[in-house]
């Protein structure tokens, strides 16, 4: 975390923002249920198609994963990775949408209006 003496009142607000998000995009990566009110986990048919054990593989490492970079998650919110299992590629990322499902969060870091999807994905699914 950049240090707050440096930063005006905006970018103080913005970077608590950022960690807010960053917590619970961790917390629902490392703990998914079948709770709707706080998001879902989709699979992409290519990734499904390499069959149960890849997929179970690629939720164990989802759950597991560690290893943000700036490349991979500029923002700082812990949304996208990528890692290998059975020597593929493979990408996770969470997006953030309005109560609905219907359009983006109009304030990301209040689990109150915010749902997340978290989408496993090949980047050729991209």
């Amino acid at each position: 975390m950049p240090n707050l003496m440096d930063m005006t009142p905006e970018q103080i607000a913005r970077q608590l923002e950022i960690n807010a998000i960053a917590q619970q995009n961790d917390a629902f990566r490392k703990y998914p249920h079948a709770d709707e009110s706080i998001g879902r986990w989709v699979i992409t048919r290519a990734v499904n198609e390499k069959g149960p054990g890849f997929v179970l593989a690629c939720i164990a490492a989802v759950r597991a994963y560690e290893a943000f970079t700036e490349d991979a998650d500029p923002y700082g919110e812990r949304a996208m990775g990528s890692f290998e299992i059975e020597g593929e590629t493979v990408w996770f990322k969470i997006d953030l949408y309005d109560a609905a499902y219907e359009y983006g969060s109009p304030a990301p870091a209040d689990v109150t209006k915010t749902r997340r999807v978290l989408t496993i994905l090949f980047p050729s699914d991209y």
